[in-house]
């Protein structure tokens, strides 16, 4: 993760937690229930899609890598020579 990545993952967290704060105040208050429990339920939901999409990202990154590093050694998926192929 570089720098860019994280300045825009500590503004997300911030708003998030601006919006929780304000959905707090309207429920103590009783005034606009059902707008601070929908703006809850964006934001848990907004989380989640986020993490799960970086879990993908890093995920397929990790794939690459693994089949990057099976091509320098060499080697195909099965674990047989590269050379053996390109005869063929």
């Amino acid at each position: 993760m570089n720098a860019d990545e994280i300045q825009t993952w500590i503004i997300f967290y911030l708003l998030s937690f601006v919006v929780l704060l304000l959905t707090l105040f309207f429920t103590t208050q009783g005034i606009l229930l059902g707008i601070g429990l929908i703006l809850i339920i964006l934001v848990i939901g907004v989380n989640f899609y986020l993490i799960w999409n970086e879990l993908k990202k890093t995920g397929e990154r990790k794939e690459l890598m693994r089949r990057l590093s099976k091509r320098q050694d060499g080697t195909t998926e099965d674990g047989k020579p590269i050379d053996d192929l390109i005869v063929q």
